[in-house]
């Protein structure tokens, strides 16, 4: 009989996946397999589960949010060879769902999670820490882990846009940086930046779909350099809202396997909506097909 480790964050969203236990289960049992729960007991509790645990079972499904689904990403790859990854989505936020295809309600997840495609994807390695869609510093990056999680229940993502308001002090913070990419580097005082593998972030899509691949071995980056006044804020604002990242003078915009960002101080850093460290130097390794997950339509 097939095994499947089943890994989900208890206190995802709003709890509500304990209600519909049963239900997931019972979906797993009728696909065949043979199903171990294990409700994580704390921060990085997926992690430690899935490497210790992974190797035995033909598939792991995570339920949670990213930072659930980054955990368990973490333990799988310190397998020689991971298994199959199911998500389900419970968080406050699911940005990496949407790329996956995954549909609205963890029972209907859970169904994909054993029924749907799987296909490789590229993961990141950040200073040898590993996250799935996301490594970002600058303003707003602390948003998603400084916001308890009894306000991301009540709210949900609109704790996001609160939280972000209140950081709007903060844009004039920049960052003096040297990055090296594969076709070049370049060098200035920047106060964003992120490099990903995701068709958006928090619903925000910088570059156009026909632009990103989750399997292609390559990263998409950008990088906004420090505004001299409010008009050069906007434009650089209105370049990523329309996806032309590289219409704005303040906006680098590229592709590539590996990045290394040297700052002049310690950088804050973010993987995956979690607090990554402030290293001063930063190597981010794009980890082609590092792990096979399950997609939907």
């Amino acid at each position: 009989m097939k095994r499947l480790l089943f890994i989900y964050n208890p206190q995802a969203g709003k709890g509500t996946v304990k209600a519909h236990l049963s239900n997931i289960v019972d979906t797993f049992t009728k696909a065949g397999y043979l199903v171990t729960i294990w409700p994580t007991q704390g921060k990085e509790d997926a992690t430690h589960v899935a490497a210790q645990q992974g190797w035995w079972y033909d598939r792991v499904v995570c339920c949670g949010g990213d930072g659930t689904l980054s955990e368990t990403v973490s333990g799988l790859l310190a397998l020689d060879t991971p298994p199959v990854l199911g998500y389900i989505p419970a968080g406050t936020t699911n940005d990496f769902s949407k790329n996956l295809g995954l549909p609205r309600g963890v029972e209907k997840a859970a169904v994909t999670a054993v029924e749907g495609e799987a296909r490789p994807c590229d993961m990141g390695r950040f200073n040898g820490r590993y996250f799935v869609y996301v490594a970002a510093f600058g303003i707003f990056t602390d948003v998603s882990y400084g916001t308890p999680q009894q306000f991301k229940n009540a709210f949900g993502h609109l704790a996001y846009v609160l939280e972000g308001a209140t950081k709007l002090g903060d844009l004039g913070r920049a960052y003096h940086l040297q990055v090296e990419h594969d076709e070049g580097s370049l060098e200035g005082d920047f106060i964003y930046g992120m490099v990903t593998n995701t068709l958006s972030v928090g619903g925000f899509k910088v570059f156009p779909p026909k632009q990103v691949s989750l399997d292609d071995g390559l990263f998409e980056v950008v990088l906004v350099r420090q505004p001299r006044n409010v008009a050069d804020l906007q434009d650089a604002l209105f370049s990523l809202v329309r996806q032309d990242a590289n219409s704005s003078r303040l906006v680098e915009a590229f592709h590539t396997r590996k990045l290394k960002v040297t700052a002049a101080e310690p950088l804050p850093w973010t993987l995956d909506g979690e607090f990554g460290g402030d290293p001063e130097t930063a190597v981010i390794e794009n980890l082609h097909d590092a792990i096979t997950l399950v997609w939907g339509k």
